[in-house]
């Protein structure tokens, strides 16, 4: 399974929430064995903070649920399937559970073990500690996941203000483009001028030299009649 660390640019979030889930499903396994060498009131201790952790897993996975849909879709193939076998990692060790779980039971019936008013307290004071463990681990993750977001954002405005810089200097060369065309055309009528004239002065310079050659026939002429 692909590791957390190899995250892509948009997917930091479920990277996060990945982490998170692999640590809280390798304490399901740790509690998962501890149930099987346990009995009396430490296996029912053992087999509570599994549940704990199970639900607390199940709400990561319900997390990563929802950002998987706010991965770039180019990308969002490579990480769905990895929510997917984390759900399905997740109900195999609810499964586990749930037997531990019947086990237990069976064998408090099977010793004459009942709950007592004292049981039922402090099961409710167990359900309030975890409870409030939960919220923690909840409000550990919206903070990770603002911090994420801040971070992100940052990176944003730092591509927007390159593009904006870039979007300058374009519009700056493309300035200096069209300077440099008005010159060119400038050159271009300037070298035109320069040559009718030359064309000009040509034609003036033919005619001279006709006009001279001329002379000099009609002088030789006339000192020949």
């Amino acid at each position: 399974m692909s590791s957390a660390l190899d995250s892509e640019p948009g997917s930091e979030l479920f990277a996060s929430y990945e982490a998170d889930f692999k640590l809280v499903q390798a304490d399901i396994t740790q509690k998962l064995e501890q149930i099987n060498e346990l009995s009396g009131e430490p296996k029912k201790a053992a087999i509570r903070a599994a549940q704990r952790a199970v639900e607390e897993a199940d709400e990561i996975i319900y997390q990563m649920r929802i950002e998987v849909q706010n991965i770039p879709t180019n990308i969002r193939s490579k990480f769905s399937p990895r929510a997917r076998n984390y759900d399905h990692d997740l109900d195999k060790a609810k499964q586990a559970l749930k037997r531990a779980t019947a086990d237990a039971d069976r064998a408090n019936i099977y010793a004459g073990k009942l709950p007592t008013g004292q049981d039922s307290v402090y099961e409710q004071r167990q359900q309030l500690l975890s409870g409030t463990e939960r919220l923690e681990r909840s409000s550990q993750r919206l903070q990770n996941s603002q911090r994420i977001a801040a971070e992100t954002e940052n990176i944003g405005a730092g591509i927007l203000g390159d593009l904006y810089g870039q979007r300058n200097t374009l519009l700056s060369a493309r300035d200096n483009m069209h300077e440099g065309e008005s010159y060119i055309g400038k050159s271009v009528q300037t070298l035109r001028g320069m040559s009718r004239r030359m064309a000009t002065n040509r034609i003036i310079t033919i005619a001279i030299i006709t006009v001279l050659v001329l002379l000099i026939i009609a002088v030789i002429f006339s000192k020949f009649r």
